[in-house]
């Protein structure tokens, strides 16, 4: 009865045939999806990890000097799909940091080309501090922890987001967040680039993962071996040869 109605309001402007049409095409018509069903899988999506990327075989980015080609064996993840997955990670952020000031705690230096991404997309009050804690060294073993730059800012009854550049063994990770509960913040929330599972030694879980990797040595935005590669726009994987040339010498993480 309503699109009898509707036909014959509309026939008498402009026509019985304009009218069928015009009919015909509000039918055709999708619904929109519902906001709320977007919505949760774009929550789901920005929470799930990555899995690592398959392996590139391009090692031509012009950012990389020509004489460290010979160390890098692959592009394991892109600059692109770096920025893709760090916006992604953000909107988590946002959602669970929301109404509070937080503190974000970056652990140096591995951390820096990551963080400055991560935070200029944190649409949040913030304040920045870091600390330090060397571990690795200029070989593949791990060695002894020590924290070479404590906090300026007090976190006591903050919200404190934790940053790292790779969860390997957990033990930075153990000890760095073991002092942080020690001031007693609100809450403690830890996020990682990349999460390589299969050398954790610590039971120790990020709650923002990037890319979760198997067991390759990477290198690159911000990870370095023997404090050379930071500056790579890329994750690469590091040639075997190089790291067994330096197997004497501590590891990093």
């Amino acid at each position: 009865m309503f699109a009898q109605y509707i036909i014959r309001e509309m026939a008498g402007v402009f026509g019985l045939a304009s009218a069928a049409r015009c009919l015909i095409l509000l039918c055709m018509e999708k619904p929109d999806r519902p906001a709320n069903v977007s919505d949760a899988k774009s929550s789901e999506r920005t929470r799930r990890p990555e899995p690592a990327p398959e392996m590139t075989g391009d090692r031509k980015s012009p950012h990389v000097d020509i004489r460290w080609l010979k160390d890098i064996e692959r592009v394991l993840i892109t600059e692109q799909q770096l920025a893709r997955r760090i916006s992604e990670m953000t909107q988590a952020i946002q959602r669970d940091f929301s109404g509070r000031e937080m503190v974000v705690v970056s652990v140096l230096s591995g951390t820096v080309m990551f963080l400055a991404d991560l935070i200029r997309h944190l649409n949040l009050p913030m304040r920045l501090d870091f600390i330090g804690v060397s571990s690795y060294g200029a070989g593949t073993e791990s060695g002894d922890l020590v924290f070479t730059k404590e906090l300026r800012i007090d976190v006591k009854h903050r919200d404190v987001l934790l940053v790292d550049d790779i969860l390997d063994t957990g033990k930075t990770m153990s000890r760095v967040l073991e002092k942080l509960k020690a001031l007693r913040p609100r809450k403690v929330r830890t996020c990682v680039l990349l999460n390589k599972a299969a050398r954790r030694v610590e039971n120790v879980k990020a709650d923002y993962i990037g890319f979760e990797i198997p067991d390759y040595f990477v290198v690159g935005y911000g990870l370095d071996f023997a404090e050379r590669y930071r500056n790579l726009p890329f994750v690469g994987v590091l040639h075997e040869h190089v790291f067994k040339e330096a197997q004497k010498s501590p590891y990093r993480k």
